[in-house]
């Protein structure tokens, strides 16, 4: 994955001829890339991987996925700028049965990347080639990026979004603030962008499970988040939700950002 890198998106999708002989259409191409720097350790990943894995079981979840007309899903894990691995490969996901068996790939998945920096850029451009070399053709694409801190090496995380924003395809993210508090700010200037893309923010790795289940919901069914009052910033507007507010509805635009104690 690391050839895919630097700086530069590598790989236009098909022309239209092309893709209708060889892709398989579905409703999402869903990108999740799962933080595996060295902030965080072998316990929290571990709740990252099972938070996953709970999510693709959970009920409202399947009843999302018998909803649309497939997702094609796969997970890698990121850190530096030469260190992003393909764990659990492009998988099609119709209904209950293939959503359980990439739930199990996910909860038995090893750890690949388990030291180094924290390159956000290279995350998403290894997300983008990702997206752009498969075999599927969606309605829509999304890079899925959770994380615990700020870039700390690589290029601006914001030139990569601004690219990959270019193409059409989104960026969410899942902030993760245990370490960080102000980290949805940073997600929200520099990292989200795209259609619709928005931000979801967990207070700790124990509370990334549910997080995660939401956001899976939303991207999978393309639902909009409600806006709050204080007037519309248009449909492209990025918005966030604290993981706090589970039975709440979403906050509105994140200006400033939103934070539920």
């Amino acid at each position: 994955m690391s050839g895919l890198l630097g700086g530069a998106l590598v790989k236009p999708r098909p022309g239209l001829a092309q893709t209708a002989l060889t892709q398989t259409a579905v409703e999402l191409e869903l990108v999740l890339a799962v933080d595996a720097s060295s902030s965080v350790d072998q316990a929290e990943f571990v709740l990252q991987m099972q938070g996953f894995a709970r999510a693709f079981r959970d009920p409202d979840v399947l009843a999302a996925l018998r909803a649309v007309n497939g997702v094609a899903v796969m997970l890698m894990q990121w850190a530096s700028t030469s260190r992003q691995s393909v764990v659990v490969p492009w998988t099609l996901l119709r209904g209950e049965a293939d959503a359980h068996e990439f739930a199990a790939a996910l909860a038995s998945a090893p750890r690949q990347v388990r030291a180094g920096g924290t390159s956000i850029a290279a995350a998403l451009d290894a997300g983008y080639a990702a997206l752009a070399g498969n075999a599927y053709l969606g309605r829509r694409q999304v890079i899925d990026l959770s994380g615990d801190g700020r870039a700390n090496m690589g290029a601006r995380p914001s030139r990569a979004r601004d690219r990959i924003a270019a193409t059409g395809a989104t960026i969410n993210g899942l902030a993760i603030l245990n370490e960080e508090p102000a980290l949805d700010r940073y997600y929200v200037d520099y990292v989200i962008g795209g259609p619709r893309a928005f931000l979801i923010t967990a207070v700790d790795y124990e509370s990334f499970a549910q997080a995660i289940k939401r956001k899976l919901i939303r991207e999978i069914t393309g639902a909009q988040m409600v806006q709050a009052p204080g007037g519309p910033a248009g449909a492209d507007a990025p918005r966030t939700e604290s993981s706090r507010r589970f039975a709440a509805p979403a906050m509105g635009p994140v200006a400033p950002p939103a934070h539920v104690h």
